[in-house]
């Protein structure tokens, strides 16, 4: 089927920032007219997990966002060229870059332990853990397939602040990939020396719907980039073998079978960290019960029936490790808000993320810049937060965290800032919105070579994969830049246009693995004891 102008037609399967990034380099560096791309999306509002969603009357709601910083070359190119929200004489990297430099921000109070600021003046690493940080710094991933991150640390490590601050940050466990810790380490390590202030993190002016997904979806729809929202695509009929394949057909779940001529191509993003994602409300928790999969059936359904397509199973077989809830909380008064601010020293927005190191849940939430959605009243603020580990029961809420409604959660989070019933007005009128996800992290699940697909699987002629499930080596998931850059390369593999820029090594650099030795050896030297005796440690996290 031929696109809309008699060309070649390029069509997306899924909604997701990896298709809004391939079409967007489709008609900026491969010439390709947007009329010819046609965007499949099972769901009504694109932009996959970098969703926002929700009002005052019922609750805000964004599931979560990615963390984003200056090395992320692929997608500050992207959005070098999409106008910004607020104004469009200015593109959205550089409203990004602009907020972080009106709004200088630098964590005070990274940790709370018994309701109070916790110590942060040492990571808690002993001499043993900083061997093997640095150990895992120059093994050979090769070497690391199919192990966990609690495989190669002694149990104390868990309990140091550095994992708290690690984990939480980056929501890693320890029966994750040891290979993606290492990938992380390497990545970010220009990061160390401002671990505890999360320092070099970047935030956009919004949420990241607001701010990325929305500019960058109206500059396609006025290219002519058609879009077709709660369209699921059940099926695609591959016909030949590893010698030369071709997509040539594509199934809907609404019946249509759209035949592709010779020359259109097909982009396929596999999984997603956000299928089956259940909701509550301030009287309801989410189901237990995954919401329709449509990404990790296809995928299921391509590797089934495929050589080349991976195993999805090494990443979605086992939700309870790769689940967690998390909260949006809309408040109508200020007084929590304030309260927060004179805890952590931080005005709203200038923080970051303030784990409950003490917590079952390991809670984490965070202020953002207020307002924090583009349509949000002057007189409401939104905070956001999740439970790392909301299989354990709570401490004042004797239940696991997704089982919890939302008023649980805000009760949970009272108890733990040791806030007394005369402060509890603060949530009156408060609406939240808990969420549960059962695949967030599914993947960094352990891994073996080939569980993660090519971008062209053998033979492949006129289809590529993209998204958070298909190999990048030496880029980190859970992040938009994996996303973006799995994009170009599949714009790069069909067209041979747009070729994707390469990963910051910064692991390569004397003056940053020197600042980093210098944080870990001095915190060694100062500390070889635990922070603290109850954090993720406990027995189902060691070997």
């Amino acid at each position: 089927m031929a696109g809309r102008d008699g060309r070649a037609a390029h069509y997306m399967i899924g909604g997701g920032i990896a298709s809004l990034a391939a079409a967007a380099f489709l008609i900026r560096d491969a010439g390709v007219p947007g009329a010819s791309i046609r965007i499949f999306d099972d769901q009504p509002q694109p932009g996959g997990a970098l969703d926002a969603s929700g009002g005052v009357a019922e609750g805000y709601l964004t599931r979560g966002g990615r963390m984003f910083e200056r090395n992320f070359v692929n997608t500050f190119d992207l959005f070098d060229d999409i106008p910004s929200a607020d104004d469009p004489d200015i593109s959205v990297s550089r409203d990004i870059l602009s907020f972080n430099e009106e709004v200088r921000a630098a964590s005070r109070c990274r940790l709370i332990a018994a309701g109070e600021k916790a110590d942060m003046a040492h990571l808690g690493l002993g001499a043993g853990d900083i061997v093997a940080l640095n150990r895992l710094l120059i093994v050979p991933e090769r070497r690391l397939a199919g192990r966990t991150i609690g495989s190669w640390f002694d149990r104390d490590f868990f309990e140091s602040n550095f994992w708290i601050m690690w984990s939480t940050m980056f929501s890693f466990q320890p029966w994750h990939a040891l290979a993606e810790m290492r990938r992380y380490m390497r990545r970010f390590i220009h990061l160390l020396p401002g671990l505890t202030r999360i320092a070099g993190v970047l935030r956009t002016r919004y949420n990241q719907y607001d701010s990325l997904v929305s500019p960058l979806v109206a500059w396609l729809e006025e290219r002519g980039v058609a879009f077709e929202r709660e369209a699921r695509v059940t099926g695609l009929s591959i016909r030949g073998d590893a010698e030369g394949r071709r997509v040539d057909r594509i199934d809907l779940a609404d019946g249509r079978r759209l035949a592709l001529g010779e020359q259109d191509r097909v982009y396929v993003t596999l999984g997603s960290m956000v299928d089956g994602a259940t909701y509550g409300s301030n009287d309801r928790a989410p189901s237990l019960e995954p919401a329709p999969t449509p990404s990790w059936d296809l995928w299921k359904s391509l590797a089934a029936r495929h050589d080349g397509f991976g195993r999805p199973e090494a990443f979605c077989a086992d939700t309870r490790r790769t689940a967690w809830t998390s909260f949006t909380v809309t408040l109508r008064e200020p007084g929590f808000r304030d309260f927060v601010e004179e805890l952590t020293g931080n005005a709203t927005g200038t923080g970051g993320l303030v784990t409950i190191r003490d917590s079952g849940w390991l809670m984490s939430f965070v202020f953002f810049r207020q307002p924090h959605f583009r349509a949000q009243p002057p007189d409401t603020t939104v905070f956001w937060g999740y439970g790392l580990r909301g299989d354990r029961n709570g401490d004042y809420v004797p239940k696991p965290m997704w089982e919890a409604t939302g008023d649980e959660i805000l009760a949970e989070l009272a108890g733990q800032l040791r806030l007394g019933a005369d402060r509890m007005g603060w949530f009156d009128g408060a609406r939240v919105v808990p969420c549960r996800m059962p695949f967030i992290t599914s993947q960094f699940m352990p891994r073996r070579s080939g569980d993660r697909p090519a971008t062209c699987p053998p033979g492949a002629k006129n289809f590529a994969l993209m998204g958070q499930f298909v190999e990048q080596p030496l880029d980190t998931v859970f992040t938009v830049e994996y996303s973006v850059r799995s994009a170009r390369a599949a714009v790069h593999a069909l067209t041979g246009r747009s070729p994707p820029l390469p990963v910051v090594r910064t692991d390569r650099d004397p003056a940053v693995l020197f600042r980093a030795a210098r944080v870990l050896l001095t915190d060694g030297a100062a500390s070889t004891a635990p922070a603290s005796a109850d954090a993720t440690g406990r027995a189902d996290t060691a070997r």
